[in-house]
C-alpha cells in the first residue's frame, strides 16, 4: 500500500493501519484515510458521518457499542492525541471467533488505526489524560438500532489495563450476554 500498513488481527476484516507519512525538514503530510485503499480491505460503503471524541482521564471507559442491521456500520478509528486500549468484539453470528475480542494500543504519536467491520462491538480505555478520537463511520447513527455489550461481562473476559475511572451509566448499565444473544446475522 501507498499510504498505509495493514496488518490483520486475528478475527477476519478487523486490521491495526498505520499510516506511512511523507515525511521533510518542514514536517510530514499524511493521508487518514484513501477510498481506493481501503476497498483493498473490503470496504465498500462511503464514509457518512465523521465523529470526534475527547476524554479528560486515564481509564475512563467508552463502549462496547454497535448497531442491528439495517444500520451496522463498519468504523475507523483513529487515535489523534494519547493512547487508548482499543477493543473489538466479533458478534457475527455463525463466526468461528462468535465473541472473542481483540484489543490494541492506539497511539496518537503514531496516528494509529483500528478498521472494525460491520459485526463487531467496539470499545476503548484511554491510557492516559487528554485523549482525542476520529470515528469514521459508514451507516449513520440511529438510537432505535444502538445496542451495547457490558465491558464488565465475565463471558467477554475483556483485560482492561488500567483501574476504570469513568464510564457512562448507559455503559455501565448494559446487561451481561445471556444464552439468547445470538450476536449478528449480517
Amino acid at each position: 500500500m501507498i499510504n498505509f500498513a495493514f496488518k490483520q488481527t486475528r478475527l477476519q476484516g478487523l486490521y491495526l493501519i498505520t499510516p506511512k507519512p511523507k515525511i521533510d525538514n518542514r514536517g510530514y503530510f499524511e493521508r487518514l484515510f484513501c477510498t481506493d485503499e481501503f476497498k483493498e480491505l473490503g470496504l465498500n460503503k462511503p464514509i457518512v458521518n465523521i465523529n470526534h471524541s475527547f476524554s479528560k482521564q486515564k481509564g475512563i471507559i467508552r463502549g462496547l457499542h454497535f448497531q442491528y442491521p439495517p444500520f451496522q456500520e463498519t468504523k475507523i478509528i483513529i487515535c489523534l492525541k494519547g493512547s487508548v486500549y482499543d477493543v473489538a468484539i466479533d458478534i457475527k453470528k455463525d463466526s468461528p471467533t462468535f465473541l472473542q475480542w481483540h484489543g490494541e494500543i492506539l497511539d496518537g504519536k503514531l496516528k494509529q488505526m483500528f478498521l472494525i467491520p460491520e459485526g463487531f462491538a467496539h470499545g476503548f480505555q484511554t491510557l492516559e489524560d487528554n485523549v482525542e478520537l476520529l470515528y469514521l463511520h459508514t451507516n449513520f447513527y440511529n438510537k432505535e438500532y444502538e445496542y451495547g455489550l457490558n465491558f464488565m461481562d465475565p463471558l467477554l473476559n475483556i483485560s482492561w489495563p488500567l483501574e476504570i475511572i469513568e464510564i457512562s451509566e448507559k455503559d455501565k448499565n448494559h446487561k451481561f450476554i445471556s444464552t439468547d444473544f445470538k450476536g449478528m446475522e449480517l
